[in-house]
């Protein structure tokens, strides 16, 4: 392992920095890097840039960048997902807020949207979970809201960003009497199940046997309760973290946990929530997983006959499934379609004054309710549809056909830009000329892993299939896939 090393900054102060990627604004000699992926800060425990040296520092950032004038605002919540590297970088990143003169106000394992609940009721200057979503154990991060509780724009990363990496110059030590000081939230929890209530209209449950899967993640104390508190019978999975085992074999990764016990109690569906619970995916009483599409697709029907869906639209990603845009086509629905990311589809909505949109992969935007993806309130609003139309799952999921789709993730050591590898374009037109209207082609790096998805989509499965492998093919010799 390469040490670190000391690298000093316009100020001449020196900072613990990873000697690949630390950099100066005006160094000539170290290409810039970016810490901020599509979903904030993320990589592996205790290695760069997810190490208290770099928290610590991006406390200071977050201090410096997002510090109002109004006393009142210079607070930031700090929430967590239950990884056991948490305690490492919330005690680390509080000691650089609070030596910024910031209040830290701390509520333990919460998930994501509770955290940008709480910002934005609690009136903060920012809130900062800690979490790596869906990832294992081992990995970590930070994502960042500002005071209005939506995720920081790309220019406001990018500021924050100079920051740590020292391409500012470093700020000025508080005076001994300006230092913040950090509290223990003891009513976060109950503020935040009584909000996820409301939303739903305090609906109730009653009839209704749930499995519920947290995944051993952020949701596992507060996601079961609130099932429970409106009458559901509850039968929990995943709710027993112990710092190693989030995402483990259960949870939205693995809903088939969720369903090998939905059959075995007879319950009316499953719910699996990601670690942060910002996602949720769903099975139905068979233990039959039901696509993010799906789930968007009856969403954004049941809103647009009770006239809630603002603008008469939705948006989704480019991941969608084509009978999604089907489905909303025939409802007279307009389809905002955006990149990956839930960021994208929010900033899409808020662009667009629309209210409901969504990612295949478990994100749902209420943006009437909510500032980002939440998995409980997500669930919340199905089951409400569940109980007002006196359907099953299953029978509402049948809205929409989906046309046959493959997924394939493959491992690679480098990310060069696709638009450089001319074999894996030539066929991406190949394809592009093939399908027509049958079907689409999409090809892109992971944000948060070295990995390039593959999706390939088409009426005729066999031509699915075909396509897969001829792509898959042309990225291994085009790229070389990583053991």
């Amino acid at each position: 392992m390469i040490p670190a090393v000391r690298v000093a900054t316009p100020s001449q102060n020196s900072v613990l920095l990873h000697p690949k990627l630390s950099i100066r604004a005006n160094s000539s000699t170290v290409p810039p890097m970016k810490l901020f992926g599509t979903d904030g800060i993320r990589g592996r425990a205790n290695e760069f840039p997810i190490t208290p040296e770099v928290a610590l520092r991006a406390g200071k950032a977050v201090a410096q960048v997002l510090r109002s004038s109004g006393h009142n605002r210079n607070r930031v919540v700090i929430g967590k997902d239950t990884r056991i590297s948490g305690y490492m970088l919330e005690t680390a990143l509080t000691s650089g807020l609070v030596s910024m003169g910031m209040d830290v106000l701390l509520p333990g394992p919460l998930p994501t949207p509770a955290i940008a609940h709480l910002t934005k009721s609690m009136g903060a200057a920012a809130g900062i979970m800690l979490t790596a979503s869906h990832n294992p154990y081992e990995d970590n991060g930070l994502k960042i809201f500002g005071p209005d509780g939506y995720k920081l724009s790309d220019a406001l990363e990018e500021i924050i960003e100079r920051h740590i990496l020292g391409d500012e110059p470093e700020p000025r030590a508080m005076s001994p009497e300006k230092i913040g000081k950090a509290y223990r939230i003891d009513d976060a929890r109950g503020r935040y199940i009584e909000f996820a209530k409301h939303t739903a209209d305090n609906v109730s449950l009653h009839g209704l046997k749930i499995v519920v899967d947290c995944g051993h993640g952020a949701a596992y104390s507060i996601a079961p309760l609130i099932f429970k508190e409106l009458g559901a019978e509850v039968i929990k999975h995943g709710c027993e973290p112990d710092g190693i085992n989030i995402n483990a074999k259960c949870g939205a990764l693995y809903p088939e946990t969720a369903g090998d016990l939905v059959r075995l109690h007879g319950a009316d569906l499953g719910i699996s929530f990601d670690g942060d619970a910002d996602r949720v995916i769903f099975t139905d009483a068979t233990g039959t997983p039901v696509s993010g599409d799906r789930i968007l697709a009856l969403a954004a029907l049941s809103l647009h006959e009770q006239g809630r869906l603002r603008g008469n639209r939705m948006a989704c990603t480019v991941m969608s499934n084509l009978g999604l845009h089907e489905a909303m086509r025939r409802a007279g629905i307009e389809v905002l379609t955006t990149a990956v990311g839930d960021r994208n589809v929010i900033e899409a909505l808020r662009e667009k004054g629309g209210s409901f949109g969504g990612e295949n992969s478990g994100h749902l935007i209420f943006a009437d309710h909510a500032t980002t993806g939440d998995g409980i309130l997500s669930a919340l609003q199905v089951l409400r549809v569940m109980k007002e139309k006196k359907a099953t799952l299953a029978e509402l999921a049948a809205c929409m056909r989906e046309f046959p789709q493959e997924l394939v993730n493959l491992k690679v050591a480098a990310k060069p830009p696709l638009n450089t590898l001319p074999g894996l374009q030539k066929l991406m037109q190949e394809a592009d000329a093939a399908f027509g209207d049958a079907g689409r082609q999409l090809i892109r790096y992971s944000g948060t892993e070295n990995k390039i998805r593959i999706l390939v989509e088409h009426r005729d499965s066999d031509a699915v299939q075909e396509w897969v492998e001829k792509f898959t093919k042309a990225v291994k010799e085009d790229i070389g896939v990583a053991v």
